[in-house]
């Protein structure tokens, strides 16, 4: 029998790592995108390259693929999940619980099968499979959450890798940097667990979230901002300024005591770590433009995202405040790009209601605490 895999979101993620990895392990793919200059290409061509961005350049040819439109072609994407044994998703947070109606729809189809589920969300946020299983149980009939609750499983899972910002003549072409990471939460079922090459099951996945989210994504970000601030346009270059360097090591040195402290982790392992995810940065063949990388701060400033987040468990860990991660927070409520949206509504906010206010209404960090008041000091000293 066919194993059948269905992946919502055929972007450089979904085509060059998800879906790569699930064809590697023999399955049959089928894509499910809202753009159709994308589904179109796929249902033509069938197959697509992935390269890596390393100096040798490798290519891969990822065969045997199909795609349909989530919006226009339901009647067929709900059959496909129908029949799948695993659904991943790479859409991002914000769609994400958007997915639960067609997910619901292809349970309700497959409630008299005795054949197991996993779904997966792939996404950059904490808890993103628990979050969509949340949106898809209140859709189902009673018949349906009964076979639910026994066959499928919604695991948690953190995912890294770099895609670069990039063009190629075949849009289906894509350009990811070899390193990688997938580690999902191990079902209690094994039956939900099906075996991918490259995909890591673990007891507790919190550990291997917060170490991503607070290293590679709190200090890609940390780059972007201060190398935005010197108008250096990439996050190679803005990485091999010495200064932009010294502000990413110390957000990182703070954020990596945290999590030696809350984790256990060696403290020789975690500075190995941080020190090769600086080595990605400095990858030429996956350098971005900080202004892409530094997009959408009112998300990155939120108060569970990379910088707040690691900030005050620091100041719980050590009745401390983070200095570099003030800086940070301070140096991406100066992030001026008119092409982004969020960029833009966070200086007017600043202008029209104050510094104060704004720190308050976007990281939820209250007046007079001592991080607040480093965060507002920093503001003011940056330039």
């Amino acid at each position: 029998m066919t194993k059948l895999a269905v992946h919502f979101g055929a972007g450089n993620i979904g085509r060059g790592f998800i879906g790569w990895l699930l064809v590697q392990a023999g399955y049959k793919l089928v894509f499910a995108d809202v753009n159709e200059a994308i589904v179109a290409q796929i249902k033509e061509q069938g197959e697509y390259e992935v390269i890596l961005a390393n100096e040798e350049q490798e290519q891969f040819t990822v065969q045997g693929i199909k795609a349909v439109n989530s919006m226009s072609e339901t009647e067929e994407l709900a059959t496909y999940i129908s029949e799948a044994e695993i659904i991943t998703t790479a859409v991002g947070p914000t769609i994400l619980s958007k997915l639960a109606e067609i997910i619901a729809k292809g349970i309700e189809l497959r409630k008299n099968e005795q054949h197991y589920l996993t779904v997966i969300a792939c996404e950059n946020m904490i808890g993103g499979s628990e979050i969509l299983q949340s949106a898809v149980l209140p859709l189902l009939s009673t018949e349906a959450k009964e076979y639910a609750n026994e066959f499928v499983a919604f695991p948690n899972s953190a995912v890294d890798r770099i895609v670069p910002n990039q063009h190629h003549k075949n849009p289906l072409t894509v350009t990811v940097e070899p390193f990688y990471e997938w580690v999902v939460e191990a079902p209690m079922n094994k039956h939900n667990a099906p075996k991918i090459a490259g995909l890591n099951y673990v007891p507790d996945l919190t550990p291997y979230i917060e170490r991503k989210l607070f290293t590679v994504n709190t200090g890609h970000a940390v780059t972007a901002y201060f190398g935005h601030m010197r108008n250096i346009e990439s996050i190679e270059d803005a990485i091999h300024n010495e200064k932009v360097l010294f502000i990413v090591r110390s957000a990182l040195e703070e954020t990596g005591a945290l999590l030696e402290k809350k984790f256990q982790f060696s403290h020789q392992e975690h500075q190995a770590y941080i020190d090769k995810i600086i080595e990605r940065f400095k990858n030429p063949y996956v350098s971005d433009y900080v202004t892409r990388v530094g997009r959408s701060p009112i998300r990155k400033i939120g108060e569970n995202d990379r910088f707040i987040q690691p900030a005050r468990q620091f100041v719980e860990a050590f009745n401390e405040t983070p200095k570099a991660l003030a800086i940070a927070i301070a140096a991406a409520m100066k992030f001026e790009e008119p092409t982004d949206a969020e960029a833009c509504a966070l200086q007017e906010a600043i202008k029209e209601q104050g510094l104060d206010q704004a720190i308050e209404q976007y990281t939820g960090l209250k007046p007079y605490t001592k991080l607040f008041e480093k965060i507002r000091t920093s503001y003011h000293e940056l330039v």
